[in-house]
C-alpha cells in the first residue's frame, strides 16, 4: 500500500486525469468496496457533508470502487454526492495504489477502505485506513477541510 511521501499514480477521472485535478489543488482519493453498502454509504455521505469545506480549501474529491459507471451514477444521485466517482471494474487502479485484498476476497469486494490525501505536487501527504470504522477517514477529511490538525 502506498504511504505518505510516495508518488500518487495517475488515473482517469471524469473530465480528465488526477494529475489534471492536482494542477488546481490537492485531492482526496478514497477507495471503498461497494456502492450502496451501509459503511460505504455512511462514508460517502460523510465526504459529501465535508465537501463544501474541502472545496473551499481547493481540495478535489475522487471516490474509487469496482462498480461500473451506471451504479456510480445511481449512488451519486441517491445521496446527492457532489464529487467524482471512478469505476475500477478490473481492479487495476486499486492494484496501482496497493489497496486490493479486503479480507482476502476477490473483486468486487477485494478493495480495502483507504483514504489518501494527495498534495498538489502529486505526493501522498496522509493516509487513513479502516475497513469497517470511519474514524481515521473522518480525521483525515476534517484536517484537509481545515477542521483540525493541518493537513
Amino acid at each position: 500500500m502506498l504511504k505518505a511521501g510516495d508518488a500518487a499514480p495517475d488515473m482517469a477521472v471524469p473530465g480528465g486525469t488526477l494529475r489534471g485535478l492536482l494542477a488546481k489543488g490537492p485531492a482526496v482519493v478514497y477507495f471503498y468496496p461497494a456502492d450502496f453498502t451501509p459503511v460505504c454509504t455512511r462514508q460517502a455521505c460523510m465526504v459529501r457533508d465535508l465537501h463544501r469545506d474541502l472545496a473551499a480549501r481547493g481540495v478535489t474529491v475522487v471516490g474509487v470502487s469496482p462498480q461500473g459507471d451506471a451504479s456510480h451514477e445511481r449512488f451519486r444521485a441517491a445521496h446527492e454526492l457532489p464529487f467524482h466517482l471512478v469505476a475500477d471494474a478490473d481492479g487495476s487502479i486499486a492494484k496501482q495504489w496497493g489497496v486490493r485484498g479486503l479480507f482476502g476476497l476477490p473483486i468486487p469486494f477485494g478493495v480495502r477502505r483507504v483514504t489518501f490525501l494527495v498534495g498538489q505536487d502529486g505526493r501522498i501527504r496522509d493516509v487513513a485506513r479502516g475497513e469497517l470504522g470511519l474514524a481515521a477517514h473522518e480525521r483525515l477529511l476534517r484536517a484537509a477541510a481545515g477542521h483540525g490538525a493541518s493537513a
